[in-house]
Order: structure tokens, then C-alpha cells, then sequence
């Protein structure tokens, strides 16, 4: 199987069934053998039934939904889908599609470059961010951003744009290693890729914001920023060996 695709969800009742829809037409297009990982991160609505409506439905894609209780956090979600996949390439995207399936075909060339880990980004030049986010929350993410530079865990100027893809080599060298499991997990998997020498290449990605963000401005800021300062004291503990 060349793809899997994850898409974490908590109560998204309202916003899986189009971006699903979308997913799979969009798949059952292509040339290559590919899965849909929906992981239900005890949700409390009726993602489930959407998923499991869905199953039922006509399309030539696989379509998968791994469910748990209570929640655990977007880091755990993506985790959980990453080391159940059997793509040799996966990718994992948000469930509100703000980033179009259509621009998975940016990722491809710099795979076959010799990538490990491609991730989109809405701060390169080519970018299209075609709908912003709310001024503050931008202003969150430069800062976010500024403060990984200042601990020199990464480089990059967009670190949490959620559509990222790994060869199925990084995914068992990053995952297992992972410890951060709610928002800032994103920085710390890209930290642990780059301590083991993985090629992560940055694409543009277009991306439409949906309002609906999980992320609380100040409570989620917080915890992100205390997450970073816990990396790299594990770092210094030896844990990313």
C-alpha cells in the first residue's frame, strides 16, 4: 500500500462527513493503493456514526475507524493512526480539511527527492493562505514559533500546520519516541526527526481556516510553551536517543 492517511477527530460530528467525503473521492482517483485512518479520540458526539455511515457508503478506499476512550489528546490520536497504518507513505490531516486533500500532490516530488518527512507550511513565499486565521491567533503561532527557535528545537516558521507526511522508515523512528500527546506534539516529532538526521522538507500548502479551532488561546498557549521547556529537558535526560 503506497498511503495512509490519518485523520484524528474529537467531536467532529459536524465537520468529518464533508472533509471524508472529499478524502476519499479524491483517493479513489488515484493510480495507487491507499487507506483512510479515522481515530476517534473519545469523542463524545456522534463522530462515530458519521465514520461509521460513511463504511457503508460506495468508494474503493479502505476505510478504517480506530476509537478509544477518554480523550487523550491530538498527539495520541495521530500516534495511534501512524503506527496502526500500513502505508509506506502516511500522512495525517486535520478533520476540518483546512488544508484541501488536493495539495498532497506537492508532497510526492520531494518524496521521491529522498524526503523522510515532508510537512506544509503557510509561511513559505508560495504559500496560499486563502482564509486567515483570527489576528491573534496568528500572533500566537509566531510567538509559538520564536520560542522554538529561542530553545533551538527547529527552524522552521510553521510548525503546526496539521497536514504532514512520513515514509513508513521516519514513522518508526519518530513515534516511538514520542511523548508529547496533545497540541504541541507537531514541534517535538519534527525535534526528534532532526536529532536522527531525517530530510524534512517544507511544501506550500494552500490552507482555508475554520473558525472552529480546538485550541484555546491562552490554556492551550500555556501548556504548549511548558511542553517545549519538557523537551528539552528530555532531551538533556538522554530520552531521544
Amino acid at each position: 500500500m503506497r498511503l495512509s492517511l490519518i485523520i484524528p477527530a474529537y467531536n467532529e460530528e459536524r465537520r468529518l462527513g464533508d472533509s471524508l467525503r472529499k478524502a476519499l473521492a479524491y483517493l479513489d482517483a488515484q493510480p495507487y493503493d491507499s487507506e483512510v485512518i479515522i481515530v476517534d479520540d473519545g469523542s463524545r458526539d456522534r463522530t462515530i456514526d458519521i465514520v461509521r455511515q460513511m463504511e457503508s457508503e460506495p468508494h474503493r478506499t479502505p476505510l478504517k475507524c480506530l476509537a478509544y476512550t477518554p480523550n487523550q489528546g491530538k498527539g495520541y490520536a495521530v500516534r495511534t493512526g501512524m503506527t496502526e497504518a500500513s502505508g509506506e507513505f502516511r500522512v495525517y490531516t486535520d478533520a476540518d480539511a483546512s488544508t484541501p486533500i488536493e495539495e498532497l500532490e506537492k508532497f510526492w516530488p520531494r518524496f521521491d527527492d529522498g524526503a523522510d518527512i515532508v510537512i506544509g507550511s503557510r509561511a513559505l513565499p508560495d504559500s496560499d493562505v486563502a482564509v486567515h486565521q483570527a489576528w491573534y491567533r496568528e500572533s500566537m503561532g509566531r510567538t509559538f514559533n520564536l520560542l522554538l527557535r529561542m530553545l533551538r528545537l527547529t527552524h522552521f516558521k510553521d510548525t503546526q500546520c496539521g497536514f504532514k507526511g512520513f515514509t513508513r522508515r521516519a514513522c518508526e523512528i519518530v513515534f516511538p519516541r514520542q511523548h508529547v500527546l496533545r497540541f504541541s506534539f507537531d514541534a517535538e516529532l519534527l525535534y526528534i526527526a532532526q536529532k536522527h538526521g531525517l530530510r524534512i522538507d517544507e511544501a506550500p500548502v494552500r490552507w482555508l481556516n475554520n473558525p472552529e479551532s480546538r485550541v484555546h488561546p491562552i490554556s492551550d498557549s500555556t501548556r504548549m510553551a511548558f511542553d517545549m521547556l519538557i523537551v528539552r529537558l528530555r532531551n538533556s535526560l538522554g530520552k531521544y536517543k
